[in-house]
């Protein structure tokens, strides 16, 4: 029992739930600012939200294994099929159960706060967690994943939380949305990395695979200077009060980043070093939470 509940634990990665702590925070206490904190209402969305994301995990390793992404060589997944602790059966039927319930809180949510015209924006979510690496969509094979977790871990989370808690729509969410959703897709952007070469050998034509060895450094680059320029001009805006300027004080960690990158040669080692990504979207995430709070 403790080995499957090892199993199940290390499927679901629960540090990664960390991306979508940050979202769901900042669009709750943008929402309840002026009005109510609606705690209860605030775990709620949690509790669904983790069930989306543990279900989109499980559905990742579910799908890739049945692709022959996480065989061989490949360090991707949680390895649980693969290492036969967790069954393709017991995975697919946990799926379906997090879906449903996951179905049920949503359902809940829009009945009794009367929010309706978000069932399309929850449907997206639904469809993106599913297709992110199954047939016959697999958007994740096509270079699109960071674009779709950006958007469904940036805008849709902040501005739907806010929305379920105010019971309004605003722009402003969405503005503190932009760096956010930036900084998920860098997570999974780095992710990608290690596994360049096995996930080309299958094709599997992630973004780095498009880009190859030289451009994805670059690429990681840009994700990481428009994150901080996203943040000056909302500062600059008048949207984000001057505390988050402290955000700065986090490109030491981003340069090393970059150096670790340059010199690996086997970027297959890279895996060891994504505690550096997490970690920069961690404290940014922090700092701009604060900040709201502060202002």
């Amino acid at each position: 029992m403790k080995t499957r509940l090892k199993a199940w634990i290390k499927a679901s990665r629960p540090p990664f739930y960390i991306a979508t702590v940050i979202p769901l925070t900042i669009g709750w206490i943008l929402g309840a600012k002026n009005g109510d904190w609606h705690v209860g209402r605030f775990l709620l969305i949690n509790l669904g939200a983790f069930m989306i994301h543990m279900a989109t995990n499980l559905v990742n390793d579910f799908a890739d294994h049945l692709q022959g992404a996480d065989a061989g060589e490949s360090i991707g997944g949680s390895r649980v099929v693969q290492e036969g602790t967790i069954s393709l059966y017991s995975l697919g039927r946990a799926i379906v159960v997090l879906y449903s319930l996951a179905a049920i809180v949503a359902f809940y949510l829009m009945g009794t706060l009367n929010l309706w015209p978000m069932l399309p924006v929850l449907l997206f979510s639904f469809f993106s967690s599913l297709f992110y690496v199954t047939p016959p969509i697999r958007y994740g094979y096509h270079g699109l994943g960071e674009l779709f977790v950006g958007l469904n871990m940036g805008p849709v989370m902040v501005v739907c939380t806010y929305w379920a808690i105010s019971l309004r729509v605003d722009w402003v969410p969405f503005y503190f949305s932009i760096p956010i959703g930036f900084m998920v897709a860098s997570i999974l952007y780095y992710q990608s990395l290690p596994d360049m070469r096995t996930d080309a050998a299958i094709g599997k034509r992630t973004l780095a695979v498009r880009l190859g060895k030289e451009g994805s450094l670059t690429g990681l680059i840009l994700f990481w200077v428009s994150i901080y320029l996203a943040i000056l001009i909302l500062i600059l805006a008048g949207i984000l009060a001057w505390p988050a300027f402290a955000s700065l004080l986090t490109l030491p960690i981003f340069m090393k980043m970059v150096r670790i990158v340059k010199r690996t040669t086997d970027w297959v080692h890279l895996n060891q070093y994504g505690k550096y990504v997490r970690v920069l979207y961690f404290v940014n995430g922090l700092i701009i939470i604060v900040t709201i709070l502060w202002q």
